[in-house]
């Protein structure tokens, strides 16, 4: 079950990077679950990484390569997390990334691990390591939608985006794929996300535009209000248009825009495709003293389980949206300045019910596909967005068969 048609779009090719993708085998036989991503050597990567303190083995890698050495490879994983894995996991990782040096001739700090999929197993190294040379004889500038496919656990699709800008009289490329369906409230990374532009930036301004674009699309969604240990997201730029991005100058603001665009598009699909979903919800809160507050109660309105299973029921039971924003912890809330909305229908003012609000309004805005839900707390200027689902039996299934 997901939301939208899911069609995946136009993945534009990135000159100084290509990707490979293959099998090896890793949780089911034939199942693509094995990325290699290759970049030039000018190029520069940004990260980030979960802040879960169970961060899993390759996160520990790949923070540590990152900040040590010029990346040249990243090597993707599905259906093994190497997450709770203990020394025995870093071996593993470190072990996954001297076979890719091996192979390429670079070294293996320039290698950086991700991994996905169940926590607790051991990664099985051989299986990845047998895989490698499929992986490298796959790498083609044009294998974003492959790479897609091979990040996916519990995705139904692959999610990916594209944009094309101009700029000093060039055509200027960004495209990124994602994955995640569950365990998903980004904490500074998403589950896996890769994006990458032509444009030449430096890295110190690749972290700011990466941490700033991620702070507004993947630390704005939330499937089940679960970190992973494993969330990780990389924004590389390979310079091979020598177009140049300044800071301060309108190509910047430019870039930046078709930038979060592109995030704000991959967050979305994620939330599209979260674990048993049938709704897309946009909780938007307005009029809050600041943006701390505002996400609190969207935050707490998005991962009440009341709330989502009424959101799957089309029910439109407005008191567990009164009492999710009550006790959001926003300090002196006057409740009477408080209004809901469901889809443009009011349904909560002044403390209560709405007088032009009728149960028959309710139920057709709570039928649709698409949900927005207005809150407008009455005290101040400030707004937010967090994009949820809501709460069906497929997702108990879903995770209670995970391991199965």
């Amino acid at each position: 079950m997901a939301v939208g048609n899911g069609e995946l779009a136009v993945l534009h090719s990135i000159e100084g990077l290509r990707l490979g993708t293959t099998s090896a085998g890793i949780k089911k036989p034939g199942r693509q679950d094995l990325v290699l991503i290759e970049m030039d050597e000018a190029a520069e990567i940004a990260c980030v990484f979960t802040l879960n303190r169970f961060c899993a083995a390759p996160v520990q890698i790949a923070k540590k390569h990152w900040q040590s050495d010029t990346p040249r490879y990243l090597l993707v994983n599905t259906g093994n997390a190497n997450a709770g894995t203990g020394q025995q996991g870093l071996q593993d990782a470190l072990a996954c990334c001297d076979a890719v040096a091996s192979l390429t001739g670079v070294s293996a700090s320039q290698v950086l691990p991700y991994s996905t999929g169940v926590i607790g197993e051991a990664l099985p190294v051989e299986v990845i390591e047998a895989a490698l040379p499929a992986a490298i004889a796959a790498l083609d500038s044009n294998g974003w939608a492959d790479a897609a496919a091979g990040i996916m656990t519990t995705d139904t699709r692959p999610k990916g985006a594209s944009r094309q800008i101009e700029l000093c009289g060039k055509t200027i490329t960004i495209t990124g794929i994602a994955k995640g369906a569950g365990m998903i409230k980004p904490n500074m990374a998403t589950m896996l996300g890769y994006v990458a532009t032509d444009a030449l930036i430096g890295k110190a301004q690749l972290q700011a535009y990466l941490e700033q674009a991620v702070n507004l699309s993947f630390n704005r969604i939330t499937i089940d209000g679960d970190t992973s240990t494993n969330d990780a997201c990389s924004l590389i730029a390979t310079g091979a248009t020598g177009v140049a991005v300044h800071a301060g100058s309108q190509d910047e603001q430019v870039f930046l825009d078709a930038l979060l665009e592109l995030f704000i598009e991959l967050a979305q699909a994620l939330v599209k495709d979260g674990e048993g979903a049938s709704k897309f919800v946009t909780v938007a809160v307005q009029q809050g003293l600041n943006e701390s507050e505002c996400l609190k109660v969207a935050y707490t309105v998005a991962e009440s389980p009341l709330v989502k299973t009424a959101l799957f029921a089309s029910d439109p039971n407005w008191g567990r949206l009164l009492a999710a924003i009550g006790r959001a912890g926003v300090d002196d809330l006057e409740v009477d300045g408080v209004s809901v909305r469901i889809n443009d229908v009011l349904i909560a003012e002044q403390g209560g019910r709405a007088a032009s609000y009728s149960e028959e309004q309710g139920q057709r805005a709570m039928s649709q596909e698409n949900i927005v839900i207005d809150i407008l707390l009455g005290r101040g200027e400030h707004a937010c967005k967090v994009w949820t689902t809501d709460l069906s039996y497929d997702y108990v299934r879903i995770n209670a068969e995970y391991r199965s």
